[in-house]
């Protein structure tokens, strides 16, 4: 007895019936999710400012800083309630910057003072001639002080002795700075034992630019 294999029969017998998936309509959103491109750009806009702003007060506590300038003892370069910015940060103080000192041995304000001398270098003041010298030549401040600028001995009382000069000069220890006032005429400065040579730890940062009031703004000369 043979088989018969009818391949159309038992195709057509066995085929599966496919349905097409059914189409479902777009559903609306709900009421209350939808954006609008102006909504979604106002929030971009809050966000970013929001960044910029903390990144901006981060810059200005870790970086830079903004202080006000008291007295008159850096005239004519800084003028009282100058406003400046300093950078603080990695700063290492060099001879000529001017710096900010957040307290000294025998202040407890900060004062604004240019750096002379740093560690390992003499220093001395020939009073007579009010002439400075640093490693044995005499400075050349021209790039700060008017012409005809010199620096005397300041008066001093029994609360506020001077540093003595030797004639051989001071060695600026290591890790201080000897800072003077580019007024020298009033300064209360490294000349005062009450400030002396300056620990470099008491740097609160570097002066770099007046921005305040809008008739001084510029670079500070060092």
């Amino acid at each position: 007895m043979s088989d018969h294999y009818n391949g159309g029969k038992y195709a057509a017998g066995n085929k599966q019936n496919i349905q097409e998936p059914k189409q479902t309509p777009a559903q609306p959103p709900k009421n209350g999710s939808i954006k609008s491109s102006g909504t979604v750009a106002c929030f971009d806009w809050t966000e970013s400012l929001i960044i910029a702003v903390v990144v901006v007060g981060l810059i200005f506590t870790f970086i830079f800083r903004i202080v006000t300038v008291s007295g008159t003892s850096m005239d004519p370069n800084l003028h009282n309630a100058d406003r400046v910015v300093i950078s603080s940060w990695s700063y290492q103080p060099q001879q000529f910057d001017v710096v900010v000192l957040k307290r000294t041995v025998g202040l407890d304000e900060p004062i604004v003072k240019r750096v002379i001398a740093t560690e390992g270098q003499r220093i001395y003041i020939d009073y007579e001639e009010g002439d400075v010298y640093v490693d044995g030549e005499k400075l050349d401040e021209s790039a700060y002080l008017p012409p005809g600028v010199k620096t005397y001995k300041p008066s001093a009382t029994r609360e506020n002795p001077l540093l003595e000069f030797p004639e051989e000069g001071l060695v600026v220890p290591e890790g201080h700075i000897f800072v003077l006032g580019d007024n020298r005429d009033v300064s209360l400065d490294s000349r005062f034992m009450a400030v002396g040579m300056v620990d470099e730890r008491y740097v609160l940062g570097k002066a770099l630019l007046k921005i305040f009031p809008f008739n001084h703004i510029g670079t500070i000369k060092g």
